[in-house]
């Protein structure tokens, strides 16, 4: 005879998350036992497939997932290398460097002032000459011992001079000879010529994430276009007779989010999303679309499931698709999928909840673009979370966090149909089944646009 404990947990594998987690905290059913009365608990995989849960079986754990992901990006990166782009330096930004940067010219290129003030020759006080030396002119002419010349920041040195010396550190006096306030050092406030690098010495490696701070280097040494790893092409599909795209929600119609959502988003995972299409639940408009796409990875939203229109398991098969992830361990977002349909190309099914497609871009795109796209992986850290955060009884928790000094604080609406958690949010915590106690250090998924780093661009 099946147990209380054991029939609610089974009855919690098909309700929504927050339902289960009510289930659970009211009645978490004792451990559950091998029925041929050896006493040791049963792994719930074996029970699961007793009870004909065959599809929590084949669900990949988390951590797993993620893996898969990046491995299918190694692969398809194996297979067929894709050739270096040159990209001017205007849209460079985020890309990953494919060749070495090296100095194309001495930096700086000729001795220059590091101060405003005067270029000055030998001991003071100083005759001062009546024209000044501006950055951008010609060189000017030689100092002599005891003459000084007013100087801009980053104007050309005189020939001969012995320093510069600050607007703040000379006076002059009534003869309008020049004076120093403090002593002056032999070179001091000059920029000497190679200072920070030589002509042809190595600047950056390969593999080179491109900053805003990498292209200005880049700039300084020469460079008008640099040679990187190209974006990979995402196509979106959005599925969903039941969605609009304009007005409020009516007559069963809801608005979709994903549309105006995922582009961006997958942007900023370093992607270029060349085209955004609503094919509805129509499985035939789904299978062209598929097939005649030359995309990288083609994202699709909703019909993951086993519905009467969700299509995407269908199309899969029909066209022959190897499947890698089917469904993961993880609330919300469970039902996504990846599978490998050509050596080149690959599909992400994300969810049609928002939050739980949120979740599936996370945990399966971003790896794949990333690893596509050569960036180098976040390095994982951990926070305490301030409160606790209830969890799925076997599953892997998705929960958006603000970061408030050493702690994250976890969010009120994380349902899979809710926005409004996230979009509030710095991160995900990544909760692990059975839940996470105040002060316990769970690892975090920044969102790109709250790393205040390359993720902030979104073009």
């Amino acid at each position: 005879m099946t147990s209380p404990g054991t029939r609610a947990d089974e009855e919690a594998h098909d309700l929504d998350v927050e339902e289960a987690l009510a289930l659970v905290k009211e009645n978490p059913g004792p451990a559950r036992r091998d029925p041929r009365g050896q006493g040791a608990p049963v792994p719930r995989h074996q029970d699961d497939r007793r009870h004909g849960r065959a599809d929590h079986h084949r669900a990949s754990p988390w951590p797993e997932a993620r893996t898969i992901a990046e491995r299918a990006a190694r692969a398809a990166a194996r297979a067929v290398r894709r050739t270096p782009v040159s990209v001017p330096l205007d849209a460079a930004l985020g890309l990953t460097l494919a060749a070495p940067l090296a100095a194309l010219t001495d930096l700086p290129s000729f001795d220059s002032s590091a101060m405003d003030g005067w270029a000055v020759a030998g001991p003071g006080p100083w005759a001062v000459r009546d024209e000044g030396v501006l950055a951008g002119h010609a060189e000017p002419g030689p100092l002599t011992d005891g003459e000084a010349v007013r100087i801009a920041t980053g104007a050309r040195i005189p020939p001969d001079t012995t320093a510069v010396l600050r607007t703040e550190h000379g006076r002059t006096d009534e003869h309008g000879r020049l004076h120093p306030v403090r002593e002056v050092v032999h070179g001091q406030d000059i920029r000497p010529r190679g200072q920070e690098c030589r002509s042809g010495e190595q600047l950056l490696p390969v593999g080179t994430l491109v900053t805003p701070a990498v292209l200005g280097l880049a700039a300084a040494a020469g460079y008008d276009t640099l040679t990187a790893v190209p974006r990979p092409r995402v196509d979106v599909l959005v599925l969903g007779d039941e969605l609009l795209t304009a007005g409020l929600p009516h007559d069963g119609l809801i608005r979709d989010a994903l549309g105006p959502m995922l582009p961006p988003w997958l942007r900023a995972l370093g992607a270029e999303v060349r085209t955004v299409r609503r094919i509805g639940d129509d499985a035939e408009a789904l299978h062209r679309a598929v097939t005649t796409s030359d995309a990288d990875l083609i994202v699709t939203t909703g019909g993951t499931a086993a519905g009467p229109v969700d299509h995407v398991h269908p199309t899969l098969r029909r066209i022959g698709a190897e499947l890698l992830v089917d469904g993961v361990k993880a609330r919300p977002g469970h039902p996504m999928v990846l599978a490998r349909l050509k050596d080149d190309q690959h599909l992400v099914g994300l969810p049609g909840n928002p939050l739980a497609a949120v979740s599936g871009l996370l945990t399966l795109a971003e790896p794949l673009l990333r690893t596509l796209a050569a960036r180098p992986a976040p390095e994982p850290y951990t926070l305490p979370l301030r409160d606790a955060v209830h969890g799925h009884p076997y599953d892997t928790r998705l929960v958006p966090v603000v970061l408030r000094g050493e702690e994250a604080v976890p969010l009120r609406y994380n349902g899979p149909a809710m926005l409004r958690g996230v979009a509030a949010a710095d991160a995900l915590a990544v909760v692990p089944p059975g839940g996470a106690r105040p002060g316990q250090e769970t690892e975090l998924l920044d969102l790109p646009w709250a790393t205040a780093g390359i993720g902030v661009c979104f073009t």
